[in-house]
């Protein structure tokens, strides 16, 4: 098992819900990337999802496409971003995945880039725009590299198609709790029970879900039907706000605490 596997498989045996945070990787700086990564680590986050930047985000909304942009303003590449990672990785085991556009991953060529990754602690992919028709061997490559895969389901998707994706993933399932794009959001989809259980027909695989979720109070509701939630736009526009203060951790760690502390008071 890669550390993913291994950390939910830990929450099992905890009784516990999964707590994933996207951040911008570079946002403000790499140096500060690496910061939050450990503070978020000590916060109760089980899994890291870094966002690498890249010009034309289509899946983000305005924050995360923001976020991006300041990332490429400082300097920041996917080689960058790899040793980012093993710097990490030299203090702490938290979980990463890559978010990511397969643009980035084709420029290196997509067997080294996922030897690379692996090699620099990374333990999954979520490639926002390959789709499993088109991934060829990606997931093989994936595997032998000892990474998850991992894949979208969305609201719109049909369940033969839901079927299809979860059959191909790994590590967990990523389920879009709306249509669009990333952003904070006032409620949760009223589908939400509906649309999990019927992921749960067709895997086994933990069922994370995120996109819009951006305080504890729907945090602790997503948490009663999924198996991890995922917090974005919420903790990145607190990077945004305090990305060149001295206060960054200590700001962006309040508000990842008290969504941990949400998530954890939900019984698995």
């Amino acid at each position: 098992m890669n550390r993913i596997e291994e950390r939910f498989a830990q929450l099992r045996r905890d009784d516990k819900k999964g707590f994933i945070v996207y951040i911008g990787a570079g946002d403000p700086n790499l140096a500060a990337t690496r910061e939050l990564a450990l503070a978020f680590d000590k916060a109760g986050v089980d899994i890291l999802e870094l966002g690498v930047p890249f010009s034309d985000p289509l899946a983000d909304g305005l924050v995360n496409q923001l976020a991006a942009q300041r990332g490429l303003e400082s300097g920041t590449t996917t080689p960058k971003v790899l040793h980012t990672v093993a710097a990490i990785r030299r203090k702490s085991q938290i979980p990463i995945v890559l978010y990511i556009y397969f643009n980035l991953i084709h420029r290196l060529g997509l067997e080294q880039f996922i030897a690379v990754a692996a090699r620099a602690g990374v333990d999954g992919l979520l490639v926002l725009d390959l789709p499993p028709e088109e991934s060829h061997n990606y997931e093989a490559l994936m595997r032998q590299n000892g990474l998850c895969p991992i894949y979208l389901v969305a609201p719109t998707t049909p369940e033969d198609r839901m079927e299809f994706i979860v059959k191909r993933g790994g590590g967990f399932i990523y389920y879009v709790s709306r249509e669009g794009v990333t952003g904070m959001q006032k409620q949760i989809a009223a589908n939400l029970a509906q649309q999990v259980a019927k992921l749960r027909a067709h895997t086994k695989l933990p069922i994370a879900v995120g996109f819009g979720v951006s305080n504890p109070e729907q945090a602790k509701l997503v948490a009663q039907n999924a198996d991890a939630v995922v917090v974005g736009s919420a903790v990145v526009n607190q990077i945004a706000k305090h990305g060149r203060s001295r206060n960054l951790l200590k700001r962006a760690s309040v508000l990842v605490n008290a969504l941990a502390e949400a998530v954890k008071s939900v019984k698995a």
